[in-house]
């Protein structure tokens, strides 16, 4: 018989949610390539997405998450946080779909929702006038971000799909593959 130890399940997303804000707000700012930042805040909601599902609880994770990108930048408040709200519910619905214990299309899924954020943020913020040309927003900005965070998702990845395999993961309780949540992460 499997326990759900939910005290573990939300100590493991407090602890990702706190290690995410701390790399966003002192390593992001520092290590760039071109203009582009890695986007700790899309790390947080393809983990907590991709480990819970179909949730409502995804959709406000993302929101939070985004909200607290855009306070600590420079951008409009919302921005981000529209984009990784429909993250969240994107992922959490593509979370259902796959296998268990598939690394590899939690990873694309979370590259192709990597680069459709950095896409939609950097030509909003040539639309508010931030970035000086669609090439500096397209090729020095969206897509090293979109590189940049699926780098910083990797370690996440790995850790919560091969390591954690004792026990119910990040929101598996109900699953024992030790996966996140038993579906693909």
């Amino acid at each position: 018989m499997q326990v759900a130890n939910r005290n573990r399940e939300a100590r493991a997303t407090v602890v990702l949610a706190v290690l995410c804000l701390v790399l966003q707000l002192a390593l992001a700012p520092n290590v760039a390539l071109g203009n582009g930042r890695a986007n700790f805040a899309l790390v947080f909601t393809a983990c907590f997405a991709l480990a819970h599902g179909a949730a409502r609880s995804t959709v406000v994770a993302g929101f939070l998450s985004g909200l607290l990108f855009d306070l600590s930048s420079t951008s409009p408040i919302g921005l981000m946080a529209f984009c990784l709200t429909a993250t969240g519910y994107v992922l959490g619905q593509s979370a259902r779909e796959q296998a268990v214990g598939d690394l590899a299309s939690s990873v694309v899924s979370t590259a192709a929702a990597s680069l459709a954020v950095a896409l939609v943020y950097h030509l909003a913020m040539l639309l508010v006038g931030q970035t000086s040309s669609i090439i500096d927003a397209l090729f020095l900005r969206a897509l090293p971000t979109a590189l940049l965070t699926l780098i910083a998702f990797l370690p996440f990845a790995y850790y919560f799909s091969r390591v954690r395999t004792h026990g119910p993961s990040l929101g598996g309780g109900r699953h024992s593959s030790g996966s996140l949540g038993g579906r693909g992460l």
